[in-house]
């Protein structure tokens, strides 16, 4: 029986596809609601929430603070440490198990080496910067809100940065190219190509794919999610300075 239902779901996925139309009835470039927040944890130096859709992320930012083990320490830098998590109750199937899994260890890795071109590291020698990422509630994506909620999150912390990083995922459904991937699109797709990009200066720090992909549908797929980009960028920017305007105003009262 749900054999039968997952092979019903994908073909209507891609009947839909082939007709220019997606699953959940959003325009091939439209990507879903986005909501930010800032100091949503008040123990952490810096913290966001970001949700794209159903996809739900919460980062942590501790630091910059003394390494532990101390052997670790660098005499020129910091070092970046991520952890990307998901909660046992974070999808609908069977629950996980709460040790980290070989695919969260190389998302730790993926979202580190997307976030370090903009960290200005060299400023806080021997010390870390630690980064905690939960994923509360997953419907696709989560590798792309994730990187946003960091780069949020290091910004509500006071770490300088050369620019925030935006993530953004693009996927292929026969031969549409779609923004944004919810679970059922993630699933049932021949492709995906996740990417995040510094907004301000128009460079990638993220691209990976899955699938196979033609010269013509990798630079379509980088313009749709450029642009999707643009617009989380500006809401992140609003959210930020949102938040120092209402700490001036307490300040000032």
């Amino acid at each position: 029986m749900i054999a039968q239902q997952s092979e019903d779901l994908r073909r209507i996925v891609r009947e839909l596809a082939r007709e220019g139309k997606r699953f959940d009835g959003r325009a091939p470039d439209q990507h879903r609601p986005v909501r930010l927040e800032v100091g949503v944890l008040s123990n952490a130096d810096g913290s966001a929430l970001v949700a794209y859709g159903d996809t739900v992320v919460v980062a942590a930012v501790y630091g910059p603070r003394e390494v532990h083990p101390r052997h670790l320490a660098l005499p020129d830098r910091a070092i970046l440490r991520v952890r990307y998590h998901m909660a046992p109750f974070s999808t609908p199937d069977e629950r996980k198990r709460p040790e980290p899994t070989r695919r969260e260890i190389e998302i730790s890795k993926v979202i580190r080496e997307a976030l370090e071109p903009v960290v200005l590291l060299e400023q806080f020698p021997r010390t870390s910067i630690d980064v905690f990422i939960e994923v509360l509630q997953a419907d696709g994506s989560t590798r792309v809100a994730s990187i946003t909620a960091a780069s949020l999150a290091l910004a509500d912390a006071g770490v300088p940065m050369r620019d925030l990083v935006v993530g953004v995922s693009v996927g292929k459904i026969e031969n549409l190219i779609i923004v944004d991937l919810n679970r059922v699109e993630d699933g049932y797709g021949d492709g995906d190509m996740p990417i995040a990009f510094m907004c301000r200066r128009g460079l990638i720090t993220l691209l990976q794919a899955d699938g196979q992909w033609s010269p013509d549908e990798v630079r379509q797929a980088i313009d749709m999610a450029y642009r999707a980009a643009g617009d989380i960028y500006r809401q992140m920017r609003d959210v930020l300075k949102g938040k120092y305007i209402e700490s001036v105003r307490a300040l000032s009262q």
